[in-house]
C-alpha cells in the first residue's frame, strides 16, 4: 500500500471533507471491543461459525466461516481494521461461497501476544486459518494492507490460491519508499497518534460522502493500540520492497479494485502483472460506501479467477 498511502499521509494535517451518501445503510454491533459495521436488519447466514486457530508463533487467531462452495472467499482487512469491515460482503457471497473472514492478531477478536508486528506474520495468521480449514481453492481478498497480507499468505499455501484480488492497496508499482521517506510519513503518527490516524481516515473519503459512516471509521482505527498499529504500518510501507520479487515467484493472476477518487497509474500496475477495475464515485473504503456496486465488482472478478 506503500505510494498512494504515503501521499494520503502527508496530507494528514488538512481534513479533506466528509463523505457521500451511503445507498446501504448501516448500523454499528460492538464485538470484543471493537467496532463492527453491519447493515441494517442483516440476515445473519444459519451456518455462521466463529473460530479461533492458533497461528506460527501460539498467537489465537479468530476468523469467521459461512456457507460452502467449491472455492472459498477468503477476507482479509486492512490497517488497524478488523474482519467487520467486510459485514456488506460476507453474507451475500455465503450464498454461493464458502466465506472466510478472519482478524490479523492484534485486531478484532484475535490475540495480540507478538513480538514482532510484519506482513510476514499477518500471513503466517492467513495461512494457519486456511490450514486448520484444509482449504484447497481459494481466492485471496485483502483490503489496502490487507493486499499485502494475502502475498505474503499464497506463498504460504503453494497451489491452492487461485487469484488475488486487491481492494484500494496499491495505485502504483515499482518505486518503494526509502527509509528517510518511511521515517517522515511516520512521524505524525508518532508524536500525535489518535488526532493524525483520525485526519489520515477522513482524507480517505471523497467529499460528500456520508458524515456517518467517516466518524465512525475515523474513530474506530483511532482506537487501535500505537505498540501494535505503528510497528505494523513500518512493515507495510517497507514491503513494497519485496513486493515485485513475491509477485514474480508466485505467478498468480492479481487483480486490484480501485475507487477513482484518486488516480491509478494503470501502466505502472500492467508491469507487474496486476489487472485494475475502477470503482466510480467512493473511497478508499469501497466496500462499506457502496457494498451493492463493489459486491458486483468483486463477484465478476472472482468469477474470473475461478473460471
Amino acid at each position: 500500500m506503500a505510494e498512494w498511502f504515503k501521499a494520503a499521509v502527508l496530507k494528514t494535517a488538512v481534513l479533506q471533507g466528509t463523505v457521500g451518501s451511503n445507498p446501504t445503510p448501516s448500523a454499528s454491533l460492538i464485538r470484543g471491543g471493537r467496532l463492527f459495521s453491519v447493515r441494517e436488519n442483516p440476515a445473519r447466514a444459519p451456518d455462521v461459525e466463529s473460530r479461533t486457530v492458533p497461528s506460527f508463533d501460539g498467537v489465537p487467531i479468530t476468523f469467521e466461516v459461512r456457507g460452502s462452495g467449491p472455492a472459498a472467499l477468503v477476507f482479509i482487512h486492512g490497517w488497524s481494521c478488523d474482519r467487520g469491515y467486510w459485514a456488506g460482503q460476507l453474507e451475500p457471497f455465503s450464498r454461493d461461497f464458502q466465506v472466510v473472514a478472519v482478524d490479523l492478531a492484534g485486531h478484532g477478536e484475535s490475540g495480540s501476544g507478538r513480538e514482532a508486528w510484519t506482513i510476514a506474520a499477518f500471513g503466517e495468521d492467513a495461512a494457519a486459518v486456511l490450514n486448520e480449514l484444509g482449504l484447497k481453492r481459494v481466492v485471496l481478498i485483502g483490503h489496502s494492507m490487507g493486499g499485502d497480507v494475502t502475498v505474503e499468505a499464497a506463498r504460504r499455501l503453494r497451489g491452492r490460491v487461485a487469484g488475488i484480488v486487491w481492494v484500494d492497496a496499491y495505485r502504483k508499482l515499482g518505486e518503494p519508499q526509502t527509509d528517510e521517506q518511511v521515517r517522515a510519513t511516520m512521524a505524525p503518527f508518532q508524536a500525535a497518534f489518535q488526532e493524525s490516524t483520525r485526519t489520515f481516515v477522513r482524507g480517505m473519503f471523497p467529499s460528500g460522502s456520508d458524515r456517518t459512516l467517516v466518524e465512525r471509521v475515523a474513530a474506530d482505527i483511532s482506537k487501535a493500540p500505537p505498540a501494535i498499529a505503528l510497528p505494523t504500518m513500518e512493515s507495510a510501507f517497507t514491503y513494497s520492497r519485496e513486493l515485485a520479487e513475491a509477485l514474480r515467484e508466485l505467478s498468480l493472476p492479481v487483480v486490484a479494485i480501485n475507487p477513482d477518487y484518486k488516480p491509478t497509474d494503470r501502466e505502472s500496475m500492467k508491469r507487474f502483472g496486476v489487472d485494475v477495475v475502477i470503482m466510480p464515485a467512493v473511497g478508499h473504503f469501497l466496500m462499506m460506501e457502496d457494498p451493492g456496486n463493489f459486491n458486483r465488482l468483486l463477484r465478476d472478478v472472482v468469477e474470473a479467477l475461478l473460471r
